[in-house]
């Protein structure tokens, strides 16, 4: 029995897909409410919170391979429950931000979560991505209303994963040998601007999306309301303001893991374009 937390997620909803279409066995989808989830036929609904672990207990029943992103819930408890519950395998979506800027503070929490994995006597398999093609999400609102998408660093490009793609790794390495005790790093196939995501977006909606580029101090101000001082400067750099070689590089783990070449931001947006129009 596998159980994918988070499975109406950008992640999780592809990746139950995905097992459900390889027909990888008994499957469980945990969210929190069952009513608003629609899986493929045979795929068990299950409710729970991952932050109270003590929900999870009739999910993770049976279960022995779980598919878990960090820093969403309450993540020693989580994992405690699933070594008690008989997980033999978890694949943990962490983030590269553990490997290129280990000293921000979301990325030391990373660190801990793989560190309470790696010692919890469970197989492991780590997925570190990069930034997702979804963040830009943060502009649908804006874009809906025909109002300028602001942001900073708009020449900076990043490797930028579609979701889709962290799911069709996690789906390989639950359902095939060799990715246990792995840690891959994950990237799209090429880096892009925002100048350039915009453009992708305006593109595929035929009209103009007005853009401007503001100032870290700007951008700041904005994030700071909704994310606080410490997680807006982590933000602003990791989009621009501190950049290094770990950070900018393409990788090629998704084609080399998948046998499928990473999907484009364009295709992202392709797919999602409705979020915005």
């Amino acid at each position: 029995m596998m159980l994918v937390t988070g499975a109406i997620g950008n992640i999780g909803r592809a990746l139950v897909e995905e097992l459900h279409a390889l027909g990888a066995g008994p499957l469980r989808g945990l969210t929190r409410d069952t009513a608003k989830a629609v899986f493929p036929k045979g795929v068990e609904a299950v409710e729970g919170d991952l932050a109270r672990a003590a929900s999870l207990k009739s999910a993770l029943e049976g279960v022995r391979s779980l598919f878990l992103v960090s820093r969403v819930g309450a993540d020693a408890d989580i994992l405690d429950a699933a070594g008690r519950a008989g997980v033999d395998h978890v694949v943990l979506v962490s983030s590269i931000t553990v490997q290129t800027h280990p000293h921000l503070g979301p990325a030391g929490e990373n660190v801990a979560v793989e560190r309470l994995l790696k010692d919890s006597g469970m197989a492991w398999t780590i997925l570190r991505p990069t930034q997702f093609a979804s963040n830009v999400m943060w502009w649908a609102d804006a874009i809906r209303g025909h109002e300028t998408v602001r942001v900073p660093y708009a020449d900076v490009g990043l490797p930028t994963i579609h979701p889709a793609d962290i799911a069709s790794v996690a789906r390989v390495a639950l359902t095939e040998p060799g990715h246990r005790e792995r840690t891959y790093a994950l990237t799209g196939p090429e880096r892009i601007t925002p100048r350039q995501q915009v453009e992708a977006i305006a593109a595929v909606l035929g009209r103009d999306v007005p853009f401007a580029e503001i100032s870290r101090e700007e951008a700041h101000r904005e994030m700071a309301t909704f994310l606080g001082d410490e997680a807006a400067d982590a933000v602003l750099d990791l989009t621009g303001g501190d950049l290094n070689d770990e950070l900018l590089t393409v990788r090629d783990t998704v084609s080399r893991i998948t046998g499928a070449p990473a999907k484009s931001f364009p295709q992202w947006v392709s797919e999602n374009a409705a979020a915005f129009a």
